[in-house]
């Protein structure tokens, strides 16, 4: 394979990182990208992990990009018309389908930020993929043909021309500008559109679910390249009740930091970190033990990319700390530990980041347990973080409890898939053993794009005061051998509902929730798809329920509220649930 990686850019950030140029031949480019897609198009479970970065500037017409598992693409300019690129693509022909059925259902695991594409786009995928901070000179499609896909989210871009869901089951657009979207399915979500460019239309006629603002949001962390300073992290700001995108032309020349002393302190300030402050960890040499080294020192974090086994946690004790997974640099559990725990009280971000439970069964795999905070600080966020139990082709079958646990005050997330494998090496009701997905025992906590499935119990337990949820998906356990088996834990009700809402929860807000249910083994019921408590605080708006198989199916949506849906293909819908009443 040709090498245009020059001596300091590989010791870096380690052979699995390309950062090319405009100077570069476009050719030997395109041959790099396309011996790496060949390898990742359909290596659904494999090892390896990439990221391709561009240097500011404009690429060649003839430069066109396939995306495939386990592979980032980015800019490394401060806005994405910093770095234009003819066309990039994420198809979905691997799985060996039809041409007129371009099946997507598994695109998972890529990513694609701060770029300017210069055509009309296709972007293929499911959960588990981001699209942030980009500008399509075109159309931006999100489907293959139409061929099934069930997405996805979107932040922080402009298309200049129609964005088209066509076959998208579900997604979440947030801050977002377009000229105009296209297409709906079972559960669109729009938070924070600009110019009013939301489409028109509500539930039940539409399955769009539209939200003015933004209550909080912060974009995500990314790497940048300036020729005089070097590389650095761009560091968004904090944004309250906003809507459209947070970048504009000729807004570059953001302040660097060259020591932790000179980090701005107001939480919409807007900075680069130099590279100098960061630890670029690699997995071929680094372990927990270094990486804590580090953090203890003062240095936030870069994971290139990669497989670490971690026999401890990554702690992050130190306010204002950066964690950036790059190319979907992956945390796997080894001896029955966490893969990463937040300590700290203020400002931390956690990005980029696959978590792999291990063979030894984990309590969690990642926690955020910081001290009680004051409404006044900078909130703890987290972006892309993705979460796995079983799938991999592992020796023997891995396990965890739960997956993600929040049990701090004003933490964000924003674009998470937490994942029990429902097909893969070891998946079975008895070995890829995972009860929770995802448990909150913080307050006023927000989240955009929630998806949580497979789990054995509850998906999601939400026990914290003031939540916010902005789009859920959710699919129940497909293998539940034995309707006696998976029935409430005193066993009077049949299956765990997907969302569990704590009965000690006083404010409560949901928007865009789907549950759907697949039997593979028996004809299991799952007698409602969330539960919460009747109080005044507790509100619900627009939840739909699908069975995709044989009934019983899904019988209730909120507590003992809403039809069944327990035909193949049906789709239920509840268009409001407040204070025990139901519409």
């Amino acid at each position: 394979m040709k090498e245009l990686r020059n001596e300091k850019d590989l010791a870096l950030f380690g052979k699995n990182v390309w950062v090319f140029s405009p100077e570069d031949d476009p050719r030997e480019v395109a041959e790099i990208i396309h011996k790496i897609y060949l390898k990742q198009e359909a290596n659904q479970f494999g090892s390896e992990r990439y990221a391709f970065f561009f240097k500011p500037g404009v690429y060649d017409d003839s430069l066109t990009l396939d995306v495939g598992f386990y592979t980032q693409v980015a800019g490394l300019g401060e806005i994405p018309t910093d770095t234009s690129i003819k066309g990039l693509r994420s198809l979905a022909r691997w799985l060996g389908n039809n041409p007129q059925n371009h099946n997507a259902c598994c695109n998972f695991w890529r990513g694609l930020e701060n770029v300017e594409l210069r055509s009309d786009t296709v972007w293929a995928v499911s959960q588990a993929t981001d699209v942030r901070r980009i500008q399509v000179d075109g159309n931006l499609y999100l489907h293959d043909e139409h061929g099934w896909c069930s997405g996805g989210f979107m932040s922080d871009s402009l298309i200049t021309g129609t964005t088209d869901s066509g076959s998208q089951q579900q997604w979440l657009s947030r801050n977002c500008d377009w000229d105009r979207w296209e297409g709906s399915n079972w559960n669109m979500v729009f938070v924070g559109i600009g110019g009013g460019r939301a489409p028109a239309g509500t539930w039940p006629e539409t399955k769009y679910t539209s939200v003015d603002k933004s209550p909080v949001s912060r974009e995500k962390p990314f790497l940048v390249f300036d020729r005089d300073k070097g590389y650095g992290v761009y560091m968004p700001g904090v944004r309250r009740n906003s809507a459209g995108r947070s970048w504009k032309e000729g807004q570059e020349g953001r302040p660097w930091v060259f020591s932790p002393e000179e980090r701005p302190s107001g939480e919409g300030d807007e900075y680069i970190l130099s590279l100098d402050l960061f630890y670029v960890a690699k997995p071929e040499c680094d372990d927990a033990g270094s990486i804590n080294k580090a953090l203890g020192e003062g240095k936030n974090l870069i994971l290139t990319p990669g497989i670490y086994k971690l026999g401890e946690p990554i702690r992050v004790l130190k306010d204002h700390t950066v964690v950036l997974g790059l190319g979907l640099a992956t945390l796997e559990a080894v001896n029955g530990n966490s893969c990463l725990e937040i300590e700290a009280t203020e400002d931390v971000s956690a990005a980029g980041i696959l978590f792999d439970a291990g063979m030894v069964r984990s309590k969690d795999l990642m926690t955020v347990s910081s001290p009680v905070k004051s409404d006044g600080m900078i909130p703890i966020t987290l972006f892309d973080l993705y979460f796995r139990v079983g799938g991999a082709p592992t020796p023997a079958p891995t396990q965890t409890e739960n997956c993600l646990r929040v049990s701090a005050d004003h933490v964000i997330g924003d674009n998470f898939w937490i994942w029990r494998a429902d097909h893969g090496t070891h998946v079975a009701w008895e070995k890829n053993y995972a009860e929770n997905g995802l448990i909150v025992d913080g307050n006023d906590v927000i989240m955009y794009a929630l998806m949580v499935e497979h789990f054995e119990g509850y998906q999601t337990v939400w026990n914290g005061n003031g939540g916010r949820v902005y789009m859920y998906q959710s699919e129940i356990p497909y293998d539940v051998p034995d309707q006696a088996l998976w029935k409430s834990h005193d066993g009077t009700v049949n299956g765990f509902a997907s969302f569990k809402v704590g009965d000690g929860a006083e404010d409560f807000l949901a928007v865009g929730l789907g549950v759907y249910l697949v039997n593979r083994l028996i004809a299991a019921e799952l007698f409602s798809a969330m539960e919460v408590p009747d109080k005044p605080g507790v509100a619900v708006h627009h939840i739909c329920t699908i069975m995709l198989t044989e009934k019983p199916g899904i019988t209730h949506l909120v507590n003992a509220h809403g039809k069944a849906a327990d035909h193949p293909v049906e789709l239920q819908i509840l268009l409001d649930y407040e204070n025990g009443v139901s519409k």
